[in-house]
């Protein structure tokens, strides 16, 4: 499941992001209302987790513009510490699907976040193809020609989003962006996990999947 979490404070960024990766979340953050807009317009998400209080832009705006402008119908979990109902019947107003008040249990989080996909996508147990190769989404169990590939929670994350768009290019700062958010490691440590990813997806098989796009990212195809 891929999740957005507009949220300014780092270290409730940090809490969620730290329990959700064990459940093999793929997460992006946005601190403030402005940069969340620009990332719901430009990417794909299964599910908007909102704080009301932001920067730039507050959540109800952001709710809005997504809404009615953008016609965006990604689900929305608002998670704000207004509690009063006249501040749950306006973020509903605004065209959230679920509310829940901080602070707020980790569990509890998860089990929103995992009834919410489920009444808006169904099953969660779907698999991603790309020619011979599989992914589970929901057991995280690859296969390539039938043969079981073990991978790391990067490796998995990064193999996840490169098969969502298939075939199309995904662009380098998006995977940095998915494995470290804003905050990406001194040196090329994206293409010492693409090489990884391609010793476990390629290397054994006939015909390589992963294809470099120069200077702008990566793709996985069956090109002839």
């Amino acid at each position: 499941m891929r999740v957005l979490i507009v949220e300014d404070n780092r270290d409730i960024c940090d809490n969620i992001a730290a329990y959700l990766e064990k459940y093999s979340y793929i997460m992006d953050f946005a601190y403030d209302g402005i940069r969340a807009l620009q990332l719901a317009l430009t990417n794909r998400f299964d599910i908007i987790v909102l704080d009301l209080m932001l920067p730039g832009m507050d959540g109800l705006s952001f709710c809005q513009k997504l809404r009615a402008d953008a016609d965006i119908a990604t689900p929305v979990l608002i998670l704000t510490a207004r509690d009063t109902l006249a501040d749950k019947l306006n973020g509903f107003a605004a065209g959230a699907d679920d509310y829940l008040v901080k602070p707020f249990a980790l569990q509890e989080l998860h089990a929103r976040l995992q009834a919410l996909y489920k009444r808006s996508y169904g099953r969660t147990d779907k698999v991603l193809t790309v020619a011979d190769l599989t992914l589970n989404k929901s057991t995280l169990q690859v296969q390539r020609a039938g043969t079981r590939i073990d991978l790391s929670p990067a490796g998995i994350r990064l193999l996840q989003r490169l098969m969502e768009q298939a075939p199309s290019v995904v662009a380098r700062d998006e995977l940095e962006t998915l494995l470290w958010a804003d905050e990406p490691p001194d040196g090329d440590a994206l293409r010492s996990h693409l090489y990884k990813l391609r010793q476990a997806i390629d290397k054994p098989f006939a015909k390589a999947l992963i294809h470099t796009v120069h200077r702008i990212g990566y793709r996985i195809a069956e090109d002839n």
